[in-house]
């Protein structure tokens, strides 16, 4: 096989590293529209912080970074800073309303524990397969 041969096959799509319920892809293109500003979509991270250690982020995209993880879901799109990446991987992201709130929530297979509250969390970085 050629060099040209290998490269030219067609390739697997890569699995998306969250995925998005229709509730949230639905509150990403509320939250969007209603911006005093165009952005191209929203950036999700973690930080460190709150009792359990660390806190997911959110902020508007206004352009996409060299590293960042690229997410198209349910005509949306969510942009993952690279350092969050790993953390992040098979995350179904929902919105949910409550009597009490209204809030994103983040089904993580690599979160390891919460706080009460549950604005922190613990969250190691998956495994390679």
């Amino acid at each position: 096989m050629t060099e040209l041969q290998a490269t030219s096959r067609p390739r697997r799509p890569r699995p998306k590293a969250v995925t998005l319920t229709h509730a949230a892809a639905e509150r990403v293109r509320e939250i969007l529209d209603n911006a005093e500003n165009d952005h191209i979509g929203l950036r999700i991270g973690v930080k460190n912080g709150g009792c359990a250690g660390q806190e997911y982020t959110f902020a508007y995209a206004d352009a996409i970074g060299p590293l960042d993880e690229v997410v198209e879901d349910k005509g949306v799109t969510i942009l993952i800073e690279p350092k969050a990446v790993l953390f992040l991987i098979g995350t179904e992201i929902d919105y949910e309303t409550t009597r009490l709130a209204s809030k994103f929530v983040f089904k993580n297979p690599n979160q390891t524990d919460a706080c009460g509250c549950g604005e922190s969390v613990t969250i190691v970085p998956a495994a390679a397969s």
